[in-house]
Formats: structure tokens, C-alpha cells, sequence
């Protein structure tokens, strides 16, 4: 393959304002639409970066850039709009993680692809809100963090303490959010405040294969490890009043806890079979791919629904994962402040996916069409009004969890028009790695990390400490920069910064 100049790679490159960048169609073969990704002036240097690096003679292994990710994304057959890269992009597999695209379901070319939604199925994220202060949990950080640490499993191969058998697993696959609730793990109301309901009726267990459901039975309420935490953060600013007063945020100090896990091996499982079932069709159908991590199947055929069937079971897998979560944390603060959960007023605020596919409206060159929209390290953020958000968040927009890196803050985005029409109702949904996890290994010491956190007053429990890190601030871009992005761009709106005391990880 012949590797261009970074001089002429430029060419293809034009800055459209402080904010985007568009990537011109034949930066990469056989591309249909542009790409576009949105930086500020930090962010663009990494970008640049690693593109500059992938052009130097002989580079050979690893993932392609993300710009490259990007345009090969725009070459896929069926895409729409724009393959379009969020402030948070890295490079992943196949698709960046920080990547969307939508592809039109009455184009009989329009494909799906596992590498659009990642291993991590429905990862995502969860915010609780209470009514302490942080006055109130400052004495007994260290406490209630050990007390989450006892009473979620955390860490590689952690075994869930729901009690499951291989009945129960059928069912929470099919149900989601709405097995949490029959079997008493969840409030009627959390799934009001979760997307999707906590419950994609597309589901089909019977798509997914016995070693996907071996490895998943045992991991149900678990948080794994990488970058997945719960976290004790306590609210630092308000930028919208009346949007944080709509989620029952009303002053700065106010305690809330953040979950973000996802679908754990079994979602692993899902992805990697369908992977294998793919490459088979696209030989079939003769699809072409400019990567062969893009592997991929038109919708319409039946490794495309059955992928689709089983990817909405991984989603509802991580539904109830988060919901078994919520109830332990509701138990371990009850137990820590001797009273009940409903007293702490511990409700969920919102539960957004940022690894899925999902079928949804949207409006392209003036027309209504029915799209799947692959977001991969990318949160749903529709706007106001629009009829699949709660009700209690038709006036200010879908709020969007961004988690930050262990040690630095996370926020809470609401969904904007401007985000509707640019980027199909997406937004960033984390910091976004700027090391890789090798790198992270060999330039960081894991007693530093800790001794760090010590020094931030944020109480850590960790199942491997040399997991440490991989996650260290160090490793990621600045959130505080990828959300400004956002807000700058339009693409989502600035609500509430949250800061951590207290951590539990992997």
C-alpha cells in the first residue's frame, strides 16, 4: 500500500470553522459522503499527530488514524449526511471510537457493522442524584467507598451476587430494564429516565450463541474493569439552572454517584460471533471495504438482522448490569446513612448508551427517512421536544452523561437542535484516550496514579492496582476540552461539571 506524503494528505483537510474540520471525499478510496470531526486547538494537534505518524515510511501495525477511520467509514455502502468524528475520537476497531454514522434502512445496500457499535455493547452510563452534601458524605468518603467496593463485584472475571440462572438470563435479555423491575432491583420510575426505556423490543436471546450466555450468566451486576468505574461525585458548577433543576440538581455540593459499565463478555461474545458470521456474507454479497475491521452485512439480510437481534439482547444485558448496580449502590449508601434509598432521594437522573445501533427518524437534505445510526464512543443528545425523551426533559433536551477520567470531573450536556441537524443528534461521550493502554504502562508508575488521587482528597478502591495506569488522567485527552468542543460547535449544551471524591474500579 502506498503510504502519501503528510504534505499531500493535508490537501484533503479544510478547516471549516474554530471547531470542525472536513475530511474531502477521495482522502480515502470509494468514499459517498465527506467526513467531518470537531476539535478545538488542543485537540486538533492530537489529531494531526497521529496522522502525521501514520505517514512516516514503514508504518506498518496498529490502528489506522482516525481521520483515516473516519473516511473509511464514509466509503461504506448506504451512508448518509456525513461519517462524522466527536472531540473525544481515537482510534479503535474498524469504526474510531468517537465515531458516528447513519445509513438509510430503504436503501437495499445499507449495511450494518459490529465495528460501528464496539465489543462493549450499550456501554454507558448512569447518574443517580441524592440529597446530601458533600459535607454530609466528606467524614465518611473513605467509608462508603469501601462500602461500594464490598458490595459491587468490580474487576476482570468478577462474578455478579444477583442470583441468575440460565432461565433468568433468557428473560433479562429479552426484557431489559423491565426484568430489573419484576424481580424488585429497580424504581417504576428509573426507566422513565433511561434511554430506550431500558428495554430495545428488538431483542431475540435466540440469536445469540451459548458461549455469548456462558460468559455472561456469571458477570450480571458487575463492573468490570478499564475505564468502567462508579464514582461519588459532588456537583462543582451549574451553567443551565433551570435544565439542572429539572433533574433535581439544585446547588452546587449536592452528592450524586455515576455508574459506567456495559455489557461485559457477553457483549464481547455477541460482537466477535458476528464478526466471523460477517466476513462470510460480505463475500457473498461481494461488499467491499476499504479496512477488513469494517466487516459488515447489509441490513435487510439475515446476518444483519440476527446481529441486530442479538446486539439489542447485549443492550439489554447492560440495562440490567446498570440497574443490579443501582439497586447495590441504593443498599450501600442506605446502610452507610441508616435510612432508606427513597429517603436519600436517590433517583436516576438519566442512563445513556454511547456503544449501540439504533433505527431512528431523522431529516436529511429536507427529506424524513428512517436511518440506523451507529454510535460508537458517541451519546445519543436529541433536543427539546422531541418525543423520545422523558417528559420531565421535554423543556431543556435529553441530558448527556460525559464521564472524565479517574480524578478529573464529568459532566452533564442537554441535546440541542444544532446537534439534530449536524451530527444526527450526537454528541462526545468521554474524554477520548490519547495514550494507549501500552503506552499508559510503560510511561506511568500505578503508585503515582494513587498517591495523585490521595493528593486530589479522592478516596480509591481498585481490584488490580497495575490497571491503574491504563486509566491515569495522563492517558486521556482533557474532557474539560472535548465537552467545551461540543458546546463551542453547538452540538450539545453545557449543564452541570461534577467532581469525584470517591472511586471504585476494575
Amino acid at each position: 500500500m502506498v503510504v502519501r506524503p503528510y504534505e499531500q494528505e493535508l490537501k484533503y483537510i479544510e478547516k471549516i470553522n474554530d471547531h470542525s474540520y472536513r475530511i474531502k471525499v477521495g482522502f480515502q478510496p470509494n468514499m459517498n459522503v465527506e467526513g467531518v470531526f470537531y476539535v478545538n486547538s488542543h485537540l486538533e494537534k492530537l489529531m494531526f499527530e497521529e496522522l502525521r505518524n501514520a505517514c512516516r515510511p514503514g508504518q506498518t501495525g496498529g490502528f489506522l488514524p482516525g481521520v483515516k477511520q473516519i473516511a473509511n467509514v464514509a466509503a461504506l455502502p448506504g451512508i448518509v449526511g456525513k461519517s462524522v468524528g466527536l472531540p473525544d475520537i481515537h482510534s479503535g476497531y474498524g469504526f474510531a471510537i468517537g465515531n458516528m454514522a447513519a445509513f438509510d434502512i430503504n436503501d437495499p445496500n445499507s449495511i450494518v457493522s459490529p465495528g460501528g457499535v464496539g465489543f462493549d455493547i450499550n456501554c454507558g452510563v448512569r447518574l443517580l442524584r441524592t440529597n446530601l452534601f458533600e459535607k454530609d458524605v466528606q467524614p465518611v468518603k473513605e467509608q462508603i467507598a469501601q462500602s461500594l467496593f464490598d458490595h459491587i463485584p468490580v474487576g476482570v472475571g468478577s462474578k455478579g451476587i444477583i442470583p441468575m440462572n440460565a432461565k433468568d438470563l433468557e428473560e433479562a435479555l429479552e426484557m431489559g430494564m423491565d426484568w430489573s423491575l419484576r424481580e424488585g432491583y429497580v424504581w417504576a420510575e428509573d426507566k422513565e429516565h433511561c434511554e430506550e426505556y431500558g428495554r430495545m423490543l428488538s431483542a431475540d436471546p435466540s440469536k445469540v450463541s451459548m458461549r455469548a450466555k456462558k460468559r455472561g450468566l456469571p458477570q450480571l451486576g458487575t463492573l468490570g474493569a478499564g475505564n468502567h468505574y462508579a464514582e461519588i461525585q459532588v456537583v462543582d458548577e451549574i451553567y443551565d439552572k433551570f435544565a439542572a433543576s429539572k433533574m433535581g440538581i439544585e446547588d452546587k455540593g449536592q452528592v450524586c454517584v455515576m455508574i459506567h459499565s456495559g455489557s461485559r463478555g457477553f457483549g464481547h461474545q455477541v460482537a466477535t460471533d458476528a464478526l466471523v458470521q460477517m466476513e462470510k456474507a460480505m463475500k457473498r454479497d461481494k461488499i467491499e471495504t476499504n479496512d477488513r475491521q469494517l466487516a459488515c452485512a447489509r441490513i435487510k439480510s439475515t446476518e444483519g438482522q440476527d446481529y441486530l437481534k442479538a446486539m439489542a439482547a447485549a443492550a439489554n444485558f447492560a440495562w440490567v448490569n446498570r440497574s443490579s448496580m443501582t439497586f447495590l449502590t441504593r443498599q450501600a449508601f442506605a446502610k452507610q446513612f441508616k435510612t432508606t434509598p427513597d429517603d436519600l432521594d436517590m433517583h436516576v437522573i438519566y442512563d445513556v448508551s454511547h456503544n449501540v445501533a439504533k433505527i431512528e427518524e431523522h431529516m436529511v437534505d429536507g427529506k424524513q427517512k428512517t436511518l440506523l445510526v451507529h454510535r460508537k464512543g458517541a451519546t445519543r443528545a436529541f433536543p427539546p421536544h422531541h418525543p423520545l425523551i422523558p417528559v420531565d426533559y421535554q423543556l431543556t433536551g435529553q441530558p448527556v452523561l460525559v464521564g472524565g477520567t479517574m480524578g478529573t470531573c464529568s459532566y452533564v450536556l442537554t441535546g440541542t437542535e444544532k446537534g439534530m441537524s449536524e451530527t444526527f443528534g450526537s454528541t462526545c461521550h468521554g474524554a477520548g484516550r490519547a495514550l494507549s493502554r501500552a503506552k499508559s504502562r510503560r510511561n506511568l508508575d500505578y503508585l503515582d496514579v494513587l498517591e495523585n488521587m490521595k493528593s486530589l482528597g479522592i478516596a480509591i478502591r481498585v481490584a488490580s492496582p497495575k490497571l491503574v495506569m491504563e486509566e491515569a488522567p495522563e492517558s486521556y485527552k482533557n474532557v474539560t476540552d472535548v465537552v467545551d468542543t461540543c458546546h463551542a460547535a453547538g452540538i450539545s449544551k453545557k449543564c452541570i461539571k461534577l467532581r469525584p471524591i470517591a472511586v471504585i474500579k476494575g
